[in-house]
């Protein structure tokens, strides 16, 4: 029992170490707050890198082309989640811009993705 005990720690923290590290996308430096609440569910997230770039779900998209894609993701799941991840840096002219798409596509769930203050910023 108590190796297999053994086995299963080792396992645990592997999984730990390892499981921040799955995820690894856009390289976006968020702005701090000490509210947030976002749960995770289905959802689409649209980062806005600092050069203005735009990207839904790592996938490079123009702002142009933003409209059409979320239309098709609305039509599949009405009531999908949009979280926005902006770099602290980027015109807020290009981050209200996105947000205003998101709206008329009529996707009304849309959430700001911040980091919690104190947290270092992982590259």
């Amino acid at each position: 029992m108590v190796p297999l005990v053994d086995v299963v720690l080792v396992l645990l923290i592997i999984f730990m170490v390892t499981a921040p590290l799955l995820y690894r996308g856009i390289d976006i430096e968020l702005p701090k707050s000490s509210t947030n609440t976002i749960e995770a569910k289905e959802r689409l997230v649209i980062s806005v890198e600092k050069n203005g770039g735009i990207f839904v779900n790592k996938e490079t998209v123009l702002l142009k082309d933003l409209r059409p894609k979320l239309q098709s993701v609305k039509d599949r799941n009405p009531g999908v989640t949009v979280y926005l991840r902006a770099d602290q840096s980027v015109a807020y002219g290009v981050v209200i811009a996105v947000m205003d798409t998101v709206k008329q596509v009529g996707i009304d769930k849309l959430g700001m993705v911040t980091e919690p203050p104190g947290r270092k910023r992982k590259i």
